[in-house]
């Protein structure tokens, strides 16, 4: 029988779900990125009020098979998406595809003339299947580990 997922908008009593969903793909889904490097990015699941606050006057959709969440994206201000998660079991499903059309539709609601983000080298391909371009190739420290990124934009036409 076929996975059926229920998408819907995030509240902050899913906040909990989301910080398992970025623990999960980052430490535990395929990577480009080495241990040393997963584990400097996400060193232990978020939590609590910083947690809450990063999330805080952003747009989540939020992608569930049946009470379990299993991946999520989100539109900050001036048409960023800072986080794009999806589990490492619903990877390949289709869900990046469909919690993005949500985040389209929203964006172009709010009359955004751009999405863009900082696509990490797992999420740069599925970005770029979704129209995005790559700006500028970066390299980013976090702690003692550095990361080679992208960031991406999708002209918005209205």
């Amino acid at each position: 029988m076929p996975i059926r997922y229920s998408f819907t908008w995030a509240i902050p009593a899913d906040f909990d779900d989301l910080a398992d969903i970025v623990f999960d793909a980052v430490r535990n889904g395929p990577s480009k990125y080495t241990e040393a490097q997963r584990a400097a990015w996400v060193p232990e699941r978020r939590h609590g009020e910083d947690w809450a606050a990063r999330l805080e006057g952003q747009v989540i959709a939020i992608a569930r098979d049946g009470n379990r969440a299993v991946g999520f994206m989100s539109l900050a201000p001036e048409g960023y998406i800072d986080f794009a998660f999806i589990r490492p079991d619903a990877q390949g499903t289709g869900l990046f595809r469909r919690l993005f059309a949500m985040i389209e539709d929203k964006a172009r609601s709010q009359n955004e003339p751009r999405l863009w983000t900082h696509a990490s080298l797992m999420a740069e391909p599925a970005f770029a299947a979704m129209g995005f371009t790559v700006i500028e190739r970066q390299v980013v420290p976090i702690g003692n580990e550095h990361f080679k990124r992208a960031m991406m934009e999708k002209p918005l036409t209205v």
